[in-house]
């Protein structure tokens, strides 16, 4: 399984959120860059960065500290947050990410989320982001009457990497990762999921490694990393196990 250190950009800096509020920002340090070294050095291979702004905007805000992260950064990097087309996907890839992540946009239009999967092979991840397991969208601030798994199911066969599966009322809180509802999503469908959202410790790392081969990839993990509650070597051997 794998582990994800998150890295959360507002304004050019490393920031988590509280349930998804841009009002509720603690920022973490002013080098993106800097970060990303950090986590790779404990031993991180994969890496998960949102352009907070980008998913309210609709598109890049935060390019110039991604382009930092991906020169950094010695291994994969997973980009999230306001890519809703396909001159934005295409200018990703070409600087260097290895996955982009689409969740408004899979919503909204997913032949067109289709259309890049086919294209950009295992480099399309669906973020399936909850609230009382409904599906929300533009940053998580509207939500729809769309039941998670039923947009899960719509892009099974599609071709995309991953589910990033997101219990908003759980990210940046502390309050343990939800569990039970990944499981039930990642056996529900065919395409590996990731988990998101309230990741407080080892405990939550080794009850998601034991599901890793009902389908869970992996687990994203920021505000735990940040303020050591959670060590990530530590976290990528059990995970690894």
């Amino acid at each position: 399984m794998i582990v994800f250190p998150a890295i959360d950009l507002k304004g050019g800096e490393v920031v988590r959120l509280a349930e998804g509020d841009m009002d509720r920002a603690t920022v973490y340090g002013d080098n993106p860059a800097a970060q990303a070294l950090i986590f790779a050095e404990a031993g991180a291979e994969h890496l998960h960065v949102v352009d907070l702004d980008g998913s309210f905007a609709g598109r890049a805000e935060n390019r110039e500290a991604v382009e930092a992260i991906v020169e950094a950064f010695p291994g994969y990097v997973q980009l999230g947050g306001g890519i809703r087309d396909a001159k934005a996907v295409e200018g990703w890839f070409n600087l260097g990410v290895a996955r982009v992540v689409m969740g408004s946009a899979a919503l909204k239009d997913p032949d067109f989320v289709k259309e890049m999967a086919r294209e950009w092979e295992n480099g399309i991840v669906v973020a399936v982001d909850a609230r009382d397991g409904m599906v929300a969208t533009e940053g998580w601030a509207e939500v729809s009457n769309v039941p998670v798994v039923d947009l899960a199911r719509r892009f099974e066969d599609a071709g995309v990497a991953s589910l990033l599966f997101t219990d908003i009322g759980r990210d940046g809180m502390l309050k343990g990762c939800n569990v039970d509802a990944t499981v039930e999503l990642a056996r529900s469908v065919d395409i590996p999921v990731i988990a998101s959202g309230g990741v407080k410790g080892l405990d939550d790392i080794h009850i998601l490694s034991l599901h890793a081969d009902e389908g869970i990839e992996g687990v994203i993990t920021g505000r735990a990393l940040y303020e050591g509650r959670l060590d990530l070597a530590t976290a990528i051997a059990m995970a690894n196990r």
